[in-house]
């Protein structure tokens, strides 16, 4: 099982940009199609952006898409994610996921291991 540890998150005001990184170790992380969550509080987990095992493909959730960018670097073991014109309700906890297959998907459970998380906090 894949270990994950995020970094990044912060306090940022509306319109600002912030770049939340995730480290992995204990995988094949080059096999892995990466992910990236983000849960309010009161609220379920909500997909955000998936990336392939070589970076070639990614998806985005509509709420988001345009504005954020997922990357990766293989030889580094990292993920991140690329957050421009932030609003309040991007104000969540961010969390990485790995998944065995190379392949992107969109739900919590399609995911094998999951970073403890990162707090983004959007002023308005």
């Amino acid at each position: 099982q894949a270990q994950l540890i995020e970094s990044g998150g912060g306090l940022v005001q509306a319109g600002g940009s912030l770049r939340v990184s995730c480290a992995a170790s204990g995988h094949t992380f080059s096999s892995s199609a990466m992910g990236w969550f983000r849960q309010a509080p009161g609220k379920e987990h909500e997909f955000v952006a998936s990336i392939t095992w070589s970076g070639g493909d990614t998806y985005y959730a509509d709420s988001v898409k345009g504005r954020f960018t997922i990357s990766r670097d293989n030889a580094k073991n990292m993920v991140f994610l690329q957050m421009n014109s932030l609003k309040p309700e991007d104000t969540a906890v961010y969390y990485c996921a790995a998944r065995r297959s190379r392949w992107i998907a969109t739900k919590w459970s399609d995911y094998d291991s999951w970073g403890q998380g990162t707090q983004v906090t959007v002023s308005s």
